[in-house]
């Protein structure tokens, strides 16, 4: 009966491919910031029979029967949220970030309302109102952005909120490499009297391990995706502070109310159940010890980067990522830097940077993270062997522009693909990296 058999009997397609994949995580070094190895625990528990299960509601107020066992799982997630982050409100079923995001948006905003958040060539993310995302069409978006040394120009942050007095000011990113300033974004949003929302979906593993100040004490709202340095699976929370009691009592009620039956249908339970795994996995003490070396890791790429002569924007990190800034070997150059790092098996993301004088989908940047080599058991050593890697490979695709005609740019980058995979310096880094996994044997209890 198909029904009985296992994946790689039912189909070999795609069981293939994933077996490829472990294969290569294993062997490359995983260095995008928003990317982690969550445990085998979390795995265990999102490959179960929740998925089975409809549980449209919250715990003791679901619109489906059979729902006790649910129940558990989720009031477990939603404690331990609580009492991990320290706020008197979780809502644990948003599918993800983005419409975690947006269901924030409609419980205290409505169209047209004025909001502030990062621009996203200024590190900000999409759904902070940017133009392309429907944050930007749906509301009115106020950007903010950093000054000329790269880090966040809160004079211009003040000045724009009195001038626009915005509903919602969000602070958070997805490439700013310095502590985010909780305390002045929260004098200027109760001066304006907007929601202050803490999107701290890249930092919060390193919030409750100890390694980034916590927004609680001065957001209203704060935001979070579970599976970047969280290492949980793909979902997110969204947590209501005292603050924001405070300010308007109806707010969590709200939040919930938006979340279901607002924008989501049924919660994806065997999601919520490796959320709760990734909560007590987090409240650990050996967590803090990873928190506190993801960024230890973090800054020592970002020493050894500078050694080689790379530059870095604000000159270095506070957290778990290093931006780069390739703009003294010319424009856009990050698509090249990320295509010959992948043929080293080193997995990075181009990406913008302030005032890049490229496109978003040709940048001039380099976006860096230590958190999955840190999950590998990587240390300040390995490090500054991975930043000398890069280095290298930045030295060798360094001459290379793109035409301004569409087509030759095309044309440009197919050759150079096909060349950089000959080429002699990336080969030898690959071989290198495949000598440093070695050492550091991703799920080696894994198979497929």
């Amino acid at each position: 009966m198909l029904f009985t058999k296992r994946l790689k009997d039912t189909d070999p397609v795609v069981n293939s491919a994933i077996k490829a994949e472990l294969e290569r995580q294993r062997n490359g070094l995983e260095m995008i910031p928003s990317e982690n190895f969550t445990s085998l625990a979390v795995l265990d528990a999102i490959g179960t029979v929740l998925t089975n299960k409809y549980s449209e509601g919250y715990p003791g107020k679901r619109y489906y029967g059979g729902n006790e066992n649910i129940d558990v799982v989720e009031n477990t997630a939603i404690e331990r949220a609580k009492k991990l982050f320290g706020v008197p409100h979780a809502n644990v079923q948003p599918y993800s970030g983005s419409p975690a995001n947006l269901a924030i948006y409609f419980s205290v905003c409505k169209p047209g309302d004025v909001i502030m958040g990062q621009n996203l060539t200024d590190g900000g993310h999409l759904t902070h109102g940017w133009k392309t995302s429907v944050t930007g069409q749906i509301f009115k978006s106020v950007p903010y952005h950093v000054k000329p040394d790269g880090y966040l120009d809160m004079d211009e942050v003040r000045k724009l909120a009195l001038e626009n007095r915005p509903k919602l000011i969000w602070m958070g990113s997805s490439a700013y490499a310095r502590e985010l300033p909780f305390e002045e974004f929260a004098k200027i949003a109760d001066e304006v009297g907007a929601y202050l929302v803490a999107d701290i979906a890249h930092i919060a593993g390193l919030v409750v391990g100890g390694a980034h100040k916590s927004p609680v004490p001065y957001a209203h709202i704060v935001v979070t995706t579970t599976h970047k340095t969280l290492r949980g699976p793909r979902g997110a929370i969204i947590m209501v502070t005292d603050k924001g009691l405070k300010k308007d009592p109806d707010l969590a009620e709200k939040i919930d109310k938006t979340i279901f039956p607002g924008m989501q249908g049924g919660p994806h339970d065997h999601t919520t159940a490796g959320i709760a795994v990734s909560l007590l996995l987090a409240s650990q003490p050996e967590f803090g010890e990873y928190a506190a070396q993801v960024v230890k890791n973090s800054k020592a790429l970002a020493e050894q980067l500078t050694k080689n002569g790379i530059k870095l924007v604000t000159g270095g990190t506070d957290n778990h990522m290093v931006l780069v800034d390739l703009t003294p070997y010319g424009k856009g150059l990050g698509v090249f830097v990320q295509e010959a790092l992948d043929n080293a098996h080193i997995t990075t993301n181009k990406n913008t940077i302030p005032k890049d004088p490229s496109t978003p989908f040709y940048p001039s940047g380099l976006r860096l993270g230590t958190p999955a080599l840190t999950s590998r058991g990587m240390k300040e050593p390995e490090m500054r062997e991975i930043a000398d890697m890069i280095a290298r490979i930045i030295g060798e695709v360094k001459d290379n522009a793109l035409p301004e005609d569409k087509e030759e740019r095309a044309k440009y980058l197919a050759r150079f693909k096909d060349e950089i995979k000959q080429n002699q310096s990336v080969k030898r880094t690959r071989d290198e990296v495949l000598a440093l996994c070695s050492r550091f044997p991703l799920y080696p209890e894994m198979q497929v």
